[in-house]
């Protein structure tokens, strides 16, 4: 049986400069994006002292912004851009069912627990999980706890839209339409302010 170590058989990558990445000074890969959310996570001091709890609206606060021609592109590829985000929850407050338009995310809760809303059921985000998400993934979060919460959202590219999506539910009884009175039709989604 043969013992060889990787290094035994591929060499050391150290020692093999032309192997190596230089660091970037932005990211530009779904596990760079997810790096600078835990970063960031990690030093409370830069976040904590600003954050605000509003029962009668969302609050958030945009920490970060790096146009789409400063994005860290290699020779060759197109720079992404993107922007970090800051968001409180007091209990019950929510986005709606959304998505992000043409932006890709990470969402990192930071404090306190949040519910995640899909086609596919819910789930619990406790402090310290991140949900990483492509271009058109329709999702609504909630705070269902009874304690605020804060969670940090990067959107690459830069947010430009947030579509809303009517809710995915069931029919009930009040919702059955006679059959010799017309159809009405729910309104069409509409545009809300607001980030998740």
């Amino acid at each position: 049986m043969n013992s060889d170590s990787d290094l035994q058989i591929a060499g050391d990558i150290l020692e093999v400069q032309h192997l190596l990445q230089p660091a970037r000074k932005h990211p530009s890969t779904v596990a760079e994006f997810v790096g600078l959310a835990r970063t960031i996570a990690a030093d409370r001091e830069q976040w904590a002292p600003l954050v605000r709890y509003d029962a009668t609206t969302r609050w958030y606060h945009r920490l970060r912004t790096v146009p789409q021609a400063l994005g860290s592109a290699r020779a060759g590829e197109t720079p992404l851009g993107y922007e970090v985000w800051l968001l409180s929850w007091v209990p019950g407050q929510g986005s709606g069912m959304h998505d992000h338009g043409p932006s890709s995310g990470v969402l990192t809760v930071l404090e306190g627990e949040l519910t995640e809303r899909t086609e596919r059921g819910s789930r619990s985000l406790d402090s310290g999980a991140q949900r990483v998400f492509a271009p058109g993934y329709v999702h609504e979060v909630v705070n269902d706890s009874l304690e605020p919460a804060v969670s940090l959202h990067i959107y690459h590219p830069g947010l430009t839209e947030m579509p809303m999506h009517a809710a995915q539910c069931a029919p009930t009884a009040a919702d059955v339409v006679p059959a010799r009175q017309p159809t009405r039709r729910p309104p069409p989604p509409h545009q809300r302010s607001g980030f998740a």
